[in-house]
């Protein structure tokens, strides 16, 4: 059997793989994972065609499947004739699943034709939160009102938001019941929703809002540097995602070029179609000459970053 599993929420795409896993009863030992970006074709395709040797069934995972995209940036040369002749000869003891980190395929490719008419292709873009949030805590019991207040705490990053209930979960072993006291006690702010929430506030010049969280983070002992660098980091990344989405390029493809996880660029991307490129570049250029005052000692860190809020 061949799958592509292919869309822009990793958690479903794994969770997928882990049930084919099971329901096909495969050992770790017969489990093969290749990346395509730093593996030829064949040697992928030599391992598919040839015997497990230790049982009758192995699992090849396959990452980084561009073939299946309209990208054109490749690390190696593949040749997709020799899947196409695998296709038409397949090992019944092989599965074979392709992962496509990206929110749509190439359908006018012969090989993508292919594979959708004789194995599996399955997406995983689309997904409610809530429900999911419900499914993962299982018999537990939380508030539609608690698990919004969760994803206001880590966001909508599925892989993240795992780990944070079963944090909860071991913490509730014996009490089910999921309190908002038991999220702000055990759930940190993810620090890229506070970043956005900061940026926001500066650039609609909420003065009162953006010196509460500034406030937040010096509580934790944050410093001023730290703060001022994640924020020209994250209003570059935003300008830069913009530039590209606006110049056609998805998700998964920006986030490749620019080497930072999908996560970052759909957050990105939601908040930079907010504000004009000019309002970002102005106050990337404002925090970029406030860290040069800071280090050149022309004013004290705290109190730069703290009059760069009052003077919104």
């Amino acid at each position: 059997m061949v799958y592509i599993l292919y869309g822009s929420i990793n958690y479903l795409i794994n969770k997928e793989i882990d049930k084919i896993i099971k329901d096909n009863k495969i050992d770790e030992i017969n489990i093969n994972k290749y990346d395509l970006t730093n593996t030829y074709l064949t040697d992928i395709i030599n391992d598919a065609s040839s015997m497990s040797l230790f049982d009758d069934k192995k699992i090849i995972i396959v990452n980084n499947s561009y073939i299946f995209t309209g990208t054109t940036k490749k690390s190696l040369e593949q040749d997709s004739t020799i899947l196409e002749n695998y296709l038409n000869n397949i090992n019944d003891n092989t599965i074979l699943i392709f992962i496509v980190n990206n929110d749509k395929l190439d359908e006018r490719k012969k090989i993508t034709k292919l594979i959708k008419k004789i194995g599996i292709v399955k997406e995983f873009n689309n997904i409610d939160n809530i429900s999911l949030v419900k499914e993962l805590f299982g018999e537990y019991n939380i508030s539609t009102d608690n698990i919004k207040y969760l994803l206001e705490r880590v966001g909508d990053d599925t892989t993240l938001l795992a780990t944070e209930i079963d944090k909860i979960k071991i913490y509730k072993d014996k009490d089910k019941k999921i309190t908002k006291e038991d999220i702000t006690n055990l759930v940190s702010k993810s620090l890229e929703v506070n970043n956005f929430k900061l940026i926001d506030a500066i650039i609609n010049k909420n003065k009162n809002d953006a010196f509460t969280l500034y406030q937040d983070r010096i509580k934790l002992n944050e410093e001023p540097i730290a703060i001022i660098i994640a924020l020209a980091n994250q209003i570059r990344i935003m300008y830069q995602v913009k530039q590209l989405y606006l110049n056609g390029y998805t998700e998964n493809n920006i986030a490749s070029i620019l080497k930072i996880h999908p996560y970052r660029v759909k957050l990105a991307n939601q908040n930079s179609k907010k504000y004009d490129s000019n309002i970002l570049l102005n106050y990337l250029k404002q925090l970029a000459d406030l860290d040069i005052s800071i280090k050149t000692g022309k004013i004290d860190k705290q109190l730069g970053l703290e009059l760069f809020i009052l003077a919104l």
